[in-house]
């Protein structure tokens, strides 16, 4: 567990904390413009509550109440041949926003990283998320990488 200066516990997600996740999750959806059905819920889910599965997510509780999240993935870095870490999701309550709860989550993820081989930590935003990349500017360098996507049929 993780406290930062602005009183923000940090912690492995819990079977407990499931429907304050979910609820967050589904805002974040929201936030990106993306409907998550019944099926994507369960199934992230699932791979949280999987100790096997590569993706771990940290949730920041302030005044005991969960108000973010992060999911973090192991990958491989063939730039490096060693460990790197991607940034899947991170979310936090609008109330919660401005009072450490994103610093801490990306913090405790980059803790994390260290103590399992090290390596790059990377994520990405929308471009036009002004907010998250203030505050982002602050903590990585930004790259000149141009992501694409493109479903597999």
């Amino acid at each position: 567990m993780t406290k930062s200066a602005s009183d923000v516990l940090v912690r492995p997600v819990a079977p407990a904390d499931r429907q304050t996740w979910e609820r967050l999750f589904l805002d974040y959806g929201v936030f990106y413009e993306e409907d998550f059905p019944r099926s994507v819920i369960d199934g992230v889910w699932q791979w949280l509550m999987d100790s096997a599965h590569p993706v771990r997510c940290f949730v920041a509780e302030m005044k005991g109440a969960v108000v973010g999240f992060a999911h973090l993935r192991h990958q491989h870095d063939t730039f490096t041949a060693g460990p790197g870490w991607f940034l899947d999701d991170l979310f936090t309550s609008p109330e919660a926003r401005g009072r450490g709860a994103a610093t801490a989550l990306i913090n405790a993820a980059n803790e994390y990283a260290l103590a399992h081989g090290g390596g790059t930590l990377r994520w990405i935003t929308a471009h036009d998320n002004d907010r998250a990349r203030r505050l982002y500017d602050t903590l990585a360098t930004p790259t000149t990488w141009v992501t694409y996507e493109k479903e597999v049929e």
